[in-house]
């Protein structure tokens, strides 16, 4: 059938320069691209392969909105870095998780010292690597630690993104400093403590189940 189609692509490619009226002198170049189309067919064409539904390998990410909320207070989200953020909440959203990590390395070689995008970037590396603490997401957490030792939002993030990968001892380190690291009158404070509190009572129950 392969055959069969390229001869009536063919026979249709030149009535339809006949209609037209075109020079005959440019007719030996659309034989030339046949040709050529069927030489590279009778070389990698695989006529009898089994047909399958195209799967792309986009999926969509439900959005977090609790979590996107509270990461918004701590690194304010109205700030020039910031933007670089929606837009990779909008990558990811969409499953292009990819593109989320691209768009905010393109912030950080504007802003190379920014918190914000530092604690966006090692976020985004973890999804990207299967709600895994993978090393690169290590070293730009470590690095937004760096840059703001005193700021509990890269150590928060950080014991979120071993919550989420099922280490929940790892975790529970960084979520005691991220509280230890934020005033009592910041409106997160508590949010921080009741998921302190939840994470101990799962560990807790956890430790509890092989005794039981």
């Amino acid at each position: 059938m392969g055959w069969l189609w390229l001869g009536i692509i063919a026979v249709g490619a030149f009535a339809l320069l006949a209609v037209l009226r075109v020079d005959r002198l440019l007719w030996s170049m659309v034989a030339a691209a046949l040709m050529l189309g069927a030489a590279g067919y009778a070389l990698q064409g695989e006529p009898g392969l089994a047909g399958h539904p195209v799967v792309t390998g986009t999926t969509i990410t439900p959005d977090d909105g609790s979590m996107i909320e509270l990461r918004d207070k701590m690194l304010e989200r109205y700030t020039g870095a910031a933007a670089y953020l929606v837009a990779a909440d909008a990558m990811t959203r969409i499953g292009e998780r990819r593109a989320a990590v691209k768009v905010l390395l393109g912030g950080i070689r504007v802003a190379p010292k920014s918190l914000v995008l530092w604690t966006g970037l090692a976020n985004a590396l973890a999804a990207h690597d299967g709600d895994q603490v993978s090393p690169p997401a290590l070293f730009a957490f470590q690095q937004a630690m760096r840059i703001a030792p005193r700021h509990p939002a890269p150590p928060f993030f950080l014991g979120l993104a071993y919550v989420r990968s099922g280490n929940f001892a790892a975790g529970r380190p960084y979520w005691a400093r991220a509280l230890a690291l934020t005033p009592k009158s910041v409106s997160y404070h508590d949010e921080i403590a009741v998921r302190l509190a939840l994470l101990d009572q799962v560990m807790a129950a956890q430790d509890a189940a092989p005794a039981s």
